[in-house]
């Protein structure tokens, strides 16, 4: 991978494997896959419509649609016609697309569906720059307002005259240190921040990741993360693509389970919220069945831990402990297994700190985890935990060629080929994250053991700072607490406070269930969560789940909620992260009253 523009690894891999499979998506039912000589040709003839419609080197071009193969085909055809990607949530809202667009720039924006369009007719007559807006699926023409259908800017394209002149033209002009895309962070706190990052901070990090994996051209990835997300749009997208593997797309973060299935993948890069469901469900899976299941099941997961310890100390394992985890794996694992595909290598999880407990149960039933960490400013990856090197509770060990160190009041600072070009048109908030010497300050607040092995305490402005002194970090005490079959969110507090308290969304499945074990006959979850025999329910498993903790750590109260922290009520940003502000303000009156008037 010695090539330096996404432009030249693209075309790379067309020329090596022009017949293979390199996009995969359900049509009509079933999987449907487009070659990589296909995707060239559609890219090239994109780029040309793109360029017809007047998209020059360096104009933004924004991208407001789900995973799917048209997303990937308009990616590459903007940087090779030398233009900046702007991509989007798609689950953004009116006013948080018409900020994106306005401060980008954005002399284009494609949108997926009609669904989009009319988050983007909200405000396109107030843009003079906004000059042309294309659509994926097919609209009416007689009605079409001037939208432009993909397939129309494509033909386009195909009929330009001198194509192939002016596509290699405007593909050769790019150089590495072009700006690929603008990136605009989640923002849990205020409005988002378009993150700069040029085609060699993308190739520099799949050059690494490429290395330290070994990725394949026999690799099938499942994108299932949003492609606007860094970490897909480098691990499942400019990765893959650049080693020859094939990219199948999920219909939709509720079909990944039965995807899964049908695509079969080898590699799946995920946030941490999905291998937490997967748990809970076999969890209760296993509670919903007959005694003896529950014991062969527990039985098998202690034989697995033990596997799991030997390799992790590479040890050999003993003769009757294989024999015992054979069992194990005819009996319970194999069916785990077979729930990914049957044939999957490793899942990746990013974006938000992993519970270690999910990490080694997983482990434990043969499905390895790697933990990575990263951020959209560093496209993305800072450190990664091996395939064949790892420590689960850590996120690895720094990948090659960057540095990493850990400041005076243990934030993370990196420095390197990885980190972005700055903010757009945002010189202070530039500098003040990237020193003077070069510095990229994270924000994380982390530490590094003699073994290289970085591990993730929390983001620095999440830190709660008690009103006697004490700091109190609180995702990792978040995690644990979600161990719990009946806590599904957890948000703690107690910033200036005497004590630790939390808001807990509850898991009202497990709940229910209980409440028929006891014979409670209260029916509505607003009631429910307020009986004595739930509260002391939850009271004893955060009980339990907090012996390892100092006592000034532990939550002396909480406050259970009816409903779940959803992104539609704004109470989380598309990568699942709790906006702690949001909520904060939103539930005030209720953690008030738990302080019961205590001042700040």
């Amino acid at each position: 991978m010695e090539n330096t523009t996404i432009n030249e690894r693209l075309q790379n891999s067309i020329n090596q494997h022009g017949s293979k499979a390199a996009l995969s998506s359900k049509v009509d039912g079933a999987y449907q896959d487009i070659s990589y000589d296909e995707l060239g040709v559609r890219v090239k003839h994109l780029c040309l419509g793109l360029i017809e419609l007047g998209v020059q080197k360096g104009d933004r071009v924004a991208l407001l649609s789900e995973n799917r193969p048209e997303w990937a085909i308009t990616d590459l055809a903007i940087l090779a016609a030398g233009g900046v990607n702007v991509p989007m949530f798609s689950t953004l809202t009116p006013p948080q697309v018409e900020h994106i667009v306005r401060d980008s720039g954005a002399k284009v924006i494609c949108v997926s569906s009609e669904k989009q369009l009319q988050k983007v007719e909200t405000f396109r007559a107030d843009i003079d720059g906004l000059q042309h807006v294309i659509i994926f699926d097919a609209i009416d023409s007689e009605n079409s307002g001037g939208v432009l259908t993909f397939n129309q800017v494509r033909d386009l394209g195909e009929k330009a005259e001198d194509g192939d002149l002016v596509y290699e033209k405007a593909r050769g002009a790019v150089t590495s240190d072009d700006l690929a895309t603008i990136i605009y962070t989640s923002g849990t706190t205020g409005q988002p921040k378009g993150a700069m990052l040029t085609h060699n901070n993308f190739m520099f990090n799949v050059q690494a990741c490429f290395e330290i994996v070994g990725f394949a051209d026999e690799d099938v990835f499942l994108s299932f993360l949003p492609l606007a997300h860094v970490f897909e749009r480098m691990g499942g997208h400019y990765l893959p693509l650049s080693c020859g593997a094939t990219v199948a797309y999920a219909e939709s973060p509720f079909t990944v389970a039965q995807n899964m299935k049908e695509v079969r993948p080898t590699i799946m890069m995920s946030v941490p919220r999905l291998y937490e469901m997967m748990h809970e469900k076999i969890i209760r899976a296993v509670q919903e069945g007959s005694s003896l299941k529950q014991k062969i099941f527990y039985w098998s997961v202690g034989v697995g831990e033990k596997v799991s310890q030997s390799i992790q100390q590479q040890k050999n394992t003993s003769p009757i402990l294989g024999l015992k985890y054979g069992l194990a794996n005819k009996l319970v694992f194999n069916k785990l297994q077979s729930a990914t595909g049957g044939r999957l290598r490793f899942f990746v999880s990013g974006g938000a700190p992993l519970s270690k407990s999910i990490a080694e149960f997983f482990h434990a039933a043969g499905i390895l985890i790697l933990e990575g960490y990263g951020l959209t400013e560093t496209s993305p990856v800072i450190s990664v935990n091996r395939p064949d090197q790892w420590r689960f509770g850590s996120v690895g060990t720094q990948i090659e060629g960057i540095e990493v160190k850990i400041a005076e009041d243990g934030e993370i600072l990196s420095r390197g080929p990885h980190i972005m070009q700055g903010y757009f048109n945002k010189p202070e908030e530039t500098a003040e994250s990237i020193d003077t010497d070069g510095w990229f300050h994270t924000g994380d607040i982390g530490e590094m053991d003699a073994d290289g092995f970085l591990s993730i305490t929390d983001r620095k402005k999440n830190i709660i700072v008690l009103s006697n002194g004490k700091n109190v970090a609180p995702q990792p005490i978040e995690n644990q607490l979600i161990q719990s079959r009946y806590i599904n969110q957890v948000m703690l507090l107690g910033d200036q406070r005497k004590s630790i308290s939390a808001l807990i969304v509850p898991n009202f499945d497990a709940l229910k269930a209980f409440a028929e074990e006891m014979q409670l006959e209260v029916q509505e979850t607003a009631e429910l969560i307020e009986t004595k025999e739930i509260r002391q329910l939850i009271r004893k498993e955060i009980e339990q789940l907090s012996t390892a903790l100092a006592d000034f750590e532990r939550v002396k109260m909480f406050t259970l909620l009816d409903r779940e922290f959803t992104q539609e009520a704004d109470e989380m940003t598309p990568t699942l992260k709790l906006k702690r502000k949001v909520i904060l303000e939103k539930y005030g009156d209720k953690i008030e009253k738990m302080y019961g008037g205590e001042s700040v």
